[in-house]
């Protein structure tokens, strides 16, 4: 069994991509075979090989790919989407996710305490988490949505450790109410807003912004 007819390199690697996630989450880094995820995927192990030199290396390529669907999902329902709105979408699908890809940073995380091979590309992979999840802090604080004086860094940590816990702390071992979890998200949004004053401060700024660059030079 090698490459499948009339797919392309590009479709290979995604099949590829999607049943690692699967096989992964199914039987996690350790009890999982190269050639398990290569007859998941409907190909060869020369196939599997010829796009990923190895296990590792397609354990941390399929959680890049779970990460990049998601955000493009997330985009995609509501481009206009504010910063706040679009943190409060994640956090509140949390608790609930049930996707293989979920697991995959669980079991890099796991695999990184043994092995070289997955340690440097998954702490690779979390810091690319932590520096987009700041850069989206910054954007809100930019627009006015986000107090100033919250730390990006420190802000991104916290959503970090709730992505992560929610993926060990699944629903089938400890659930928690949708609306109650809700709320919960509201009001720590609500904490993140500048005060009212620094709100009012920066839509003046705007607006001066707005009438200096619409002025006659």
């Amino acid at each position: 069994m090698g490459r499948v007819a009339g797919v392309t390199a590009a479709e290979t690697r995604e099949r590829l991509l999607r049943a690692a996630a699967e096989v992964f989450a199914a039987r996690g880094y350790d009890g999982t075979r190269v050639a398990d995820i290569a007859a998941a995927a409907g190909v060869s192990n020369g196939a599997m090989y010829a796009h990923f030199g190895s296990k590792a290396e397609l354990l941390t390529a399929a959680l890049r790919a779970h990460g990049r669907r998601l955000l493009a999902d997330l985009f995609a329902a509501d481009p206009d989407r504010s910063i706040t709105e679009l943190l409060l979408v994640i956090g509140r699908g949390l608790p609930r996710r049930r996707d293989p890809g979920r697991h995959l940073i669980v079991e890099a995380l796991v695999a990184a305490r043994r092995d070289r091979e997955v340690a440097g590309p998954a702490r690779a992979y979390v810091g690319e988490r932590a520096d987009w999840l700041a850069e989206l802090v910054r954007a809100g604080q930019a627009d006015g949505e986000l107090d100033s004086a919250v730390s990006p860094d420190a802000l991104a940590h916290l959503c970090l450790l709730l992505a992560m816990g929610s993926a060990l702390i699944t629903p089938e071992l400890h659930g928690v109410d949708d609306a109650e979890w809700t709320a919960l998200l509201t009001r720590l949004a609500t904490a993140l807003a500048p005060a009212a004053e620094t709100a009012a401060e920066t839509a003046a700024e705007k607006a001066d912004t707005a009438v200096s660059r619409g002025a006659p030079q």
